[in-house]
Formats: C-alpha cells, structure tokens, sequence
C-alpha cells in the first residue's frame, strides 16, 4: 500500500469530495485538489548520500582502531571495506530516511521542484477550461512537505497570491503531523470562504465545469 493509500482512504477521499462540492455552492471558483507521493525522483540525492556514507566509512573504522588497537582484518580489506559499506548504507538511508534524503537535497530545491510539477498538473487537468477562468489547483506533494495554490485569471483577479498562505500553512501543518486529508477539507472551506468574500460568486447558470474528485499520483 502507497503512503497516499494510507493517508487519503476512502472515507477521507469522499470527505474530500464533498468539501469542494459544498464549497463550490458558494463560489464559481473550481477547485481541483491534486496530491503526489512526491514531485521528483531525486535519484541524485540518493548518489551524494552514497559518497558521503564512502567517506565517512574509512573515518569510523579509524576511529575503532584508535579506541581498540584492533585490526581483525587483513590491512586491505580495512582500506577498501569502510568505503563499501559506508557507500552502502549512505545509499540506502538517502532511500528510506526521508528527512535525510529532504537534506540532501535542499530546501530551495524541494520548493522549485514541487512547483514546477504542481504547473504540469495544472495544465494536465485543464484547470484553465473554465468559462470565467476560475479554475483554482489546491497541489500537495508529500514527501516535499510543500503545498502549492494556482489560480486561473479569474482567480488572480480577485484575490491576492499572499492571501493563500494561512491556507497553505494548515495543509502543510496537516502534512508534517499525518493529517493531509484532515488538512486538505479544512482548507477547501476556507478557500471557498475567500473566494466568495473576494466576490467570486456563484452565478445563476453555473455547472460544474471540473470533477470534485481528488487526483492522485505517485509522481
């Protein structure tokens, strides 16, 4: 079972939905809730951890040989045996350890990444083919803890990109505790709130133009 699978079941899922339903009874705003296991591979991270753990390796066993003055191995294999063991377990802590692998990579990388593929998803669900352009990408990555919101013109017409953050901060609260789905109902409501308080109001003919569902993916 994915991460996502545990997070977002099908309760939580229906919960999701619901919430961009009744949110969007009081807004034309479209909101498309969009998650990812994580927005990059970064295979790379997985290499430096590696050169890393190879580096390390030959300073710990110097460091058993100064406490206990012992060997126990032919002088070549304690050469070359820290360097592949450390190289390793580097790699596979960057694999498994996902704040050690966040490190490695950087924070500025994690942000540019995640929003880069929360653009690519805002172009793959058509979140522009909205009669008034108010098509509006609520976009989770989780490994990246980054939450990111775009909206179509219509939406940056009437509200300002800072006016998102108190939003994205609770979803990415929720994310760092376990509680992305919790989070992510809680944050639908408050982004209807906005919309209808910056007077994207429903009107009289409105369809719903995009699904309500929650899309998933692992990348």
């Amino acid at each position: 079972m994915s991460r996502i699978d545990e997070l977002f079941s099908d309760t939580a899922t229906e919960r999701i939905r619901s919430a961009v339903a009744e949110a969007e009874e009081r807004t034309s705003g479209e909101i498309v809730p969009y998650v990812v296991e994580a927005s990059d591979s970064y295979a790379g991270s997985s290499l430096l951890s590696a050169l890393l753990g190879a580096l390390a390796g030959p300073l710990a066993a110097a460091a058993i040989y100064q406490r206990y003055d012992f060997w126990g191995l032919p002088p070549i294999a304690w050469m070359l045996s820290p360097v592949l063991a450390g190289a390793i377990v580097g790699y596979f802590a960057a694999r498994l350890i996902p704040f050690w692998r966040r490190w490695l990579v950087g924070e500025e990388t994690l942000v540019r990444r995640t929003r880069r593929r929360a653009a690519v998803a805002f172009l793959d669900e058509e979140v522009f083919r909205t009669r008034d352009r108010t098509g509006i990408l609520i976009f989770l990555s989780l490994f990246e803890h980054q939450v990111v919101v775009l909206g179509d013109e219509g939406i940056h017409r009437r509200v300002e990109e800072g006016e998102w953050q108190t939003i994205v901060d609770r979803i990415v609260t929720g994310i760092r505790a376990g509680k992305p789905a919790e989070a992510l109902v809680e944050a639908i409501g408050q982004c209807g709130a906005l919309l209808e308080k910056r007077g994207v109001e429903i009107r009289p003919d409105d369809a719903d133009e995009l699904s309500d569902e929650l899309r998933r993916r692992d990348r």
